[in-house]
């Protein structure tokens, strides 16, 4: 939020402060119709399937994920498209204004200030993805939701939301609140077993194949890459056949839905691109097959932030590239180069080091170029590459 005076490094955990944003601004929540997510892997993938269902069907509809991809609006979407930044910024002055004897943290605001967006904007529903966890998070403040929707669970954020599955799925859970339950196919074992103890309903059924999946009985048309892809839209469908959405329009809006950051594939001359925000050993496997499946010389460009499973990322992408240029993030969180080096090392022999992104796509001479390992590399990548078609 340019202009205001926030420490954006500061994270509080808890709901009271939001919900009485919300309050102050006349609870804007209460007039929108909500789909709630939470997870590990695949929020925004989900959301944005979710999205562009609705959009297909002609119901008005806002969108918060985080974090950004490309720009800080990019966050913040009506329809799909970013909220005008004028626009924006006018309603989250609203929302600073009513809470500075409160002390908010700058997602604490973004939460109530774009919620309040939405309600004024005349959205009928809202799809908002939980920052961190679940229980805690600013985002479950919401006092009404249409739909709680849980995607693939694992290891994340141990130091704050416990070091076990069980109890970040605990965390995960916490966003259910007398609404249907839809939760993500794909989980491990303990995370399927914790969920389907609890009372939801699961995504199953999915048949992956060549261009799209089958979901039961019905085949569906997919232009997001990623052999995970297939279940985060089932678990779109699953809600919209409950949201009763209209087939034709789920149908469209699978096949419309691009994920931005989520394995995308970029051609300039003869180099491939794939530009990936995954950020834990679980969400890598896309890409890790992705990368087995191209012929041809192929480099990783990998950074990440410190709090990061660095060493648990790399191990998954072993073997699947000729060498890799380590860089550090633009982020106060950033891992130390240093630090990516010694992990790089340790699973890829030809190791080199880079100044930034931009100094590492010239670096990359090859066939195949993946940068990955956090969304804050990616907006620099994808204008490097943009600049060049």
């Amino acid at each position: 939020m340019s202009g205001f005076d926030f420490n954006e490094n500061v994270m509080r955990f808890g709901t009271a402060v939001t919900r009485e944003i919300l309050d102050r601004l006349g609870s804007p929540d209460k007039k929108l119709e909500i789909i709630h997510i939470a997870g590990t892997n695949g929020k925004g993938s989900t959301a944005e399937f979710f999205t562009s269902v609705l959009v297909s069907a002609g119901l008005k509809t806002g969108t918060f994920t985080s974090p950004a991809v490309y720009r800080y609006g990019d966050q913040f979407r009506i329809d799909g498209k970013e909220l005008d930044a004028v626009v924006r910024e006018k309603y989250f002055s609203q929302a600073v204004e009513i809470s500075k004897d409160l002390n908010p943290t700058p997602f604490e605001v973004q939460t109530a200030g774009i919620i309040y967006a939405f309600a004024c904007e005349n959205c009928r529903y809202a799809v908002i993805e939980c920052g961190m966890g679940g229980l805690t998070d600013a985002t479950n403040a919401i006092s009404r939701k249409r739909l709680a929707v849980i995607t693939s669970v694992f290891l994340e954020h141990t130091a704050y939301l416990g070091g076990t599955i069980k109890e970040i799925c605990a965390q995960k859970a916490g966003i259910i609140r007398d609404c249907p339950v839809i939760v993500n196919a794909y989980q491990c074992e303990e995370a399927r077993g914790y969920f389907g103890s609890v009372g939801v309903t699961f995504a199953d059924g999915v048949i992956c194949k060549d261009g799209g999946f089958i979901y039961k009985g019905k085949a569906f048309t997919l232009s997001a890459p990623g052999e995970l892809q297939p279940y985060n839209a089932a678990t779109a469908i699953e809600g919209a056949r409950l949201l009763g959405i209209d087939e034709r329009h789920i149908y469209d809006g699978i096949k419309n839905a691009r994920p931005c950051g989520r394995v995308e594939c970029m051609r300039c001359g003869d180099t491939d691109y794939i530009l990936d925000g995954a950020h834990n050993p679980a969400a890598f496997v896309q890409l890790r097959r992705m990368l087995e499946s191209t012929a041809g010389k192929k480099i990783i460009i990998y950074g990440c932030l410190s709090d990061k499973d660095s060493d648990g990322n790399l191990k998954m992408l072993a073997g699947t590239a000729d060498g890799i240029i380590a860089v550090e993030c633009k982020s106060p969180r950033a891992l130390a180069l240093k630090d990516i080096e010694k992990v790089c090392k340790k699973y890829f022999t030809e190791t080199q080091t880079a100044g930034g992104v931009c100094d590492a796509l010239c670096m990359a001479d090859a066939r195949t170029v993946a940068v990955c390992g956090s969304f804050t590399l990616l907006k620099e990548a994808k204008e490097w590459i943009e600049k060049r078609q």
